[in-house]
């Protein structure tokens, strides 16, 4: 026999040395085939599943009391080096399949039961013989079963043939003994004395023996199979007649048991007959008991409902029970001061009563008696009486504050005293009576809409007269010029100053007005609010902070009405309740714009430039007022604000036909009056900016400048020969007059730019009119010239008539004789009609750079057509020039 790939010491040292470092001892080591394909006839391999060379290693690892086993596949690299290829753990075997269409039996397949995938077919590991093959599964066996305590699934292999083929091959073994403690004990064999190397026999040496006794015991041949039935039969006949024997031995026994049995059935009948008699007379004292028990029940449970029926009447009749001192309260009771905490007292009791007669409160079976409806009905009654006296007393005392206050003049602004509001004392009577309008809400809230009209009414009296005296003084004490001022009318010249009058004090009125009464209004549009229990967000007073507290906190704890109805306290808006606040706060506010519009008029016309400032006075109010109780100041505030819009838009109205009237003067000359004008208007309007109102300053800007360029143009159309000197004059001055303003204004600075490039046009057709009338001739045959070279040659055009080398002699001489006067005559002409002398430089200047550029063109084009001829150089006329 071959020596086995098992016993191959340097095969076992290379697998030491491939797993170097992972702490694991191999325990047996042996050379294997693994195929992945079907193995066809005599054992062959099928097309495509080659066998690879693979070497198998079954090693162990102690870890602590336990000692771990695992399967290693490692295969050879390039250089002939094992190295590690795959890793199993043996505690996941589950099943040793030998494959059964392979004849040599080598060829077998090892499960796991923790592959991922268990589709895939198993490679399948082929021996070199059966002997390779068994003592690599006899030693995978062993440790399972003691290092596991378990076996794997043996199909296709006899495990008892594995068991004596173990036995055969198993002579010297050297077993190294070792604690019971250290782990299992592994039996391992001398190198060259063994084959196989295992750890315990399958069958024990004792069962061995016992089953070897047991059979030989009935060892026979097989020609005895009929003897062995034989001795049976007489075995079993044997057996059967001692059984009878013994049987009949033991009658008289039997008798006496059955003479025993009789007498007990008696004693059991006898026990019977009695235990009947017995079960009658419990079942008719347990009919009575029954009996009894009822009648008991009935009178406990009627004993329990008439207390708790009782109790209920009880409770009934206490809600029921109007005190006398509540009903006399709320009947004929005093509203004075001193008497609101009973009347309080007494609408906390009706609003509880009332809320105790209805559901869930009541029991809806409860609603249906007589004393409930008569006592609903009482209670009612008393609600109504209640409410109609209240809600009389509250209108007449509304009244009766505001024509207290209306008849004492020292509440008003009076001849040299401005008088702020105060309504201090009136809110201060008015929240006595607040609690008792937050019951009246929950009792009937009808009532609230006669009330609020009631209020609303007499206060709107009290703040109308404030307003009107508050105005007429604030107007009668402000100084200010009471002429008005006309900035665009006649012709005086540019001597009248238009800004010599101060008239911001006429804006600071209208400012003090606004800052007194908005304030003031909103406050009392935010104080109607609560005090009428409008359920709609409030905006705090302006006061801000008050004795430490905010002035809305205060105003709440003095109202008390945080804490009377839960239901009163919804953080949305009630439309309903929103729109019916607006319909109060017209009716309480409505008439007070009329002095605000009056202030506004007179501001007007004492300047409108006022309306700049009051414009944006009010913007600047306009955004707080957000607040839902604020919406009608926000009308008024838009009024206002629509009013100087209105008013604003007059004066530049007539200011633009002011302008235009200029236009129907007699002949003008110069700088128009209205462009300096317009310089010390916007400069004045910049002034009342102050940062707001930007857009209607910028409209007006838009307004003025447009109407002006337009009516320049008129005035400038109606002389043409100084046409463009009016243009040029009048820009310039618009610019210098501007020149500061349009750097710090975006709509100045476009017209800036747009007089800018005006003056520019006018210069430049009044310098070319200037040339031509001087120099026409000269440049008329350059034209010419250039008119023909667009269709002839430039050595043809000296053939031409009137464009030969005579005629170019004969013009040059003409224009350029006397050259140095013909300037001069040309600057004589730019002085004589110019009104603006500080303008002569830069025109001067302009006129000469434009002659040279038109002179030097002129060369240009004679040097190409006539080559011969000579005419004064391009340095040599701006020489000329520059001495000029």
């Amino acid at each position: 026999m071959a020596k086995s790939s098992a016993d191959d010491e340097e095969l076992r040292r290379a697998c030491e040395a491939a797993i170097e470092g992972t702490k694991q001892q191999v325990v047996m080591s042996i050379r294997v085939a693994k195929t992945s394909g079907i193995i066809g006839i005599a054992g062959k391999l099928s097309r495509g599943a080659m066998a690879k060379p693979r070497v198998l290693a079954i090693s162990t690892k102690a870890k602590g009391q336990r000692t771990k086993a695992f399967l290693r596949v490692l295969k050879y690299s390039n250089g002939g080096v094992l190295e590690p290829a795959k890793l199993y753990k043996l505690k996941h075997l589950s099943k040793v399949e030998l494959v059964t269409n392979d004849p040599s039996g080598c060829t077998f397949m090892l499960g796991f039961d923790n592959l991922r995938s268990q589709s895939v077919t198993p490679p399948q590991w082929t021996m070199r013989n059966v002997d390779d093959r068994n003592r690599l599964l006899l030693c995978i066996l062993n440790i399972c079963k003691d290092v596991l305590g378990r076996l794997p699934k043996v199909v296709g292999i006899d495990v008892v043939e594995m068991a004596l083929w173990a036995k055969e091959n198993t002579p010297a073994i050297t077993k190294q003994q070792a604690n019971p403690q250290d782990g299992p004990v592994t039996a391992v064999a001398e190198e060259g004395e063994m084959t196989v190397t295992v750890e315990r026999e399958l069958v024990s040496q004792a069962e061995e023996e016992d089953m070897e006794a047991l059979l030989g015991t009935y060892v026979m041949g097989i020609g005895e199979a009929e003897a062995f039935s034989e001795r049976l039969k007489r075995e079993l006949q044997a057996l059967e007649a001692a059984n009878v024997h013994a049987i009949l031995e033991n009658e008289p026994l039997i008798d006496e048991v059955l003479h025993g049995l009789e007498s007990a059935t008696n004693c059991v009948e006898d026990m019977d007959e009695w235990l009947g008699i017995f079960n009658v007379k419990l079942r008719h004292m347990r009919e009575d008991i029954e009996s009894i028990e009822t009648r008991n029940n009935k009178l406990e449970m009627q004993s329990v409902n008439n207390k708790a029926l009782i109790e209920e009447l009880d409770r009934l009749l206490e809600r029921l029970r109007i005190p006398s001192e509540y009903a006399a309260c709320l009947t004929s009771g005093s509203f004075e001061e001193a008497r609101m905490p009973q009347n309080i007292e007494a609408c906390e009791w009706l609003t509880n009563a009332l809320h105790g007669l209805e559901s869930p409160k009541l029991d809806p079976s409860y609603s249906n008696m007589r004393a409930v409806k008569e006592k609903r009905a009482e209670v009612d009654k008393l609600k109504t009486t209640f409410v109609r006296r209240a809600s009389e007393f509250l209108r007449n005392y509304f009244s009766s504050l505001v024509d207290f206050m209306m008849s004492d003049k020292s509440y008003f602004s009076q001849r040299g005293q401005l008088k702020r509001p105060d309504h201090a004392d009136l809110r201060y009577k008015c929240r006595t009576y607040a609690r008792l309008l937050q019951h009246l809400k929950s009792l009937d809230k009808n009532c609230l809409g006669p009330l609020r009209k009631a209020y609303c009414t007499s206060l709107n009296l009290l703040l109308r007269r404030e307003a009107r005296e508050f105005a007429n003084e604030l107007r009668s004490s402000t100084k200010a010029s009471k002429n008005p001022i006309v900035w665009f009318e006649g012709l005086t010249g540019l001597n009248q100053s238009v800004n010599n009058a101060d008239t911001s004090a006429a804006s600071e009125a209208y400012a003090k007005m606004l800052t007194i009464f908005i304030p003031l209004l909103v406050d009392e549009s935010s104080f109607f609010a609560h005090f009428m229990c409008f359920e709609v967000p409030t905006l705090l007073p302006p006061e801000g902070v008050a004795n430490g507290n905010k002035a809305g906190d205060d105003m709440n704890d003095d109202l008390g009405i945080m804490d009377i109805d839960e239901n009163d306290n919804k953080s949305g808006q009630n439309s309903a309740d929103l729109e019916a606040l607006n319909e109060s706060l017209h009716d309480l506010l409505d008439g007070i714009q009329e002095d605000f519009f009056a202030v506004v008029d007179w501001a007007g016309k004492i300047d409108p430039m006022c309306c700049i400032s009051m414009h944006g006075i009010t913007e600047r109010y306009i955004p707080d007022q957000k607040a839902d109780t604020a919406g009608f100041v926000r009308i008024l505030l838009d009024d206002l604000e629509s009013r100087i819009s209105m008013q604003f838009s007059r004066f530049v109205e007539e200011t633009c036909h002011q302008i235009e009237r200029n236009e129907r003067n007699v002949r003008q000359l110069g700088v128009l009056s209205f462009i300096p004008r317009f310089a010390t208007l916007a400069t004045r309007m910049e002034q009342y900016i102050q940062g707001q109102s930007r857009d209607l300053v910028d409209q007006a800007y838009t307004k003025f400048v447009t109407i002006m360029f337009v009516t320049l143009d008129k005035i400038a159309q109606t002389d043409l020969k100084y046409q463009d000197i009016m243009l040029l004059e009048n820009y310039a001055s618009f610019q210098n007059s501007l020149y500061d303003l349009a750097n710090v204004v975006p709509t100045l600075a476009k017209f800036y730019h747009q007089a800018s490039e005006s003056y520019e046009q006018a210069c430049t057709r009044h310098i070319n009119t200037i040339i031509y009338y001087q120099f026409e001739r000269l440049f008329q045959f350059a034209r010419r010239i250039e008119d023909l070279m667009y269709t002839i040659t430039p050595e043809e055009i000296p053939f031409q008539i009137g464009l030969s080398k005579a005629d170019l002699r004969k013009v040059v001489k003409y224009s350029l004789s006397g050259v140095d006067k013909s300037i001069s005559t040309m600057y004589k002409r730019l002085q004589k009609n110019l009104a603006s002398e500080e303008l002569l430089p830069s025109l001067w200047d302009k006129c000469k750079k434009e002659f040279l550029e038109k002179y030097e063109s002129f060369v240009q084009l004679i040097n190409k057509v006539y080559p011969t001829e000579s005419i004064p150089s391009i340095s040599e006329m701006r020489g000329l020039l520059a001495s000029m």
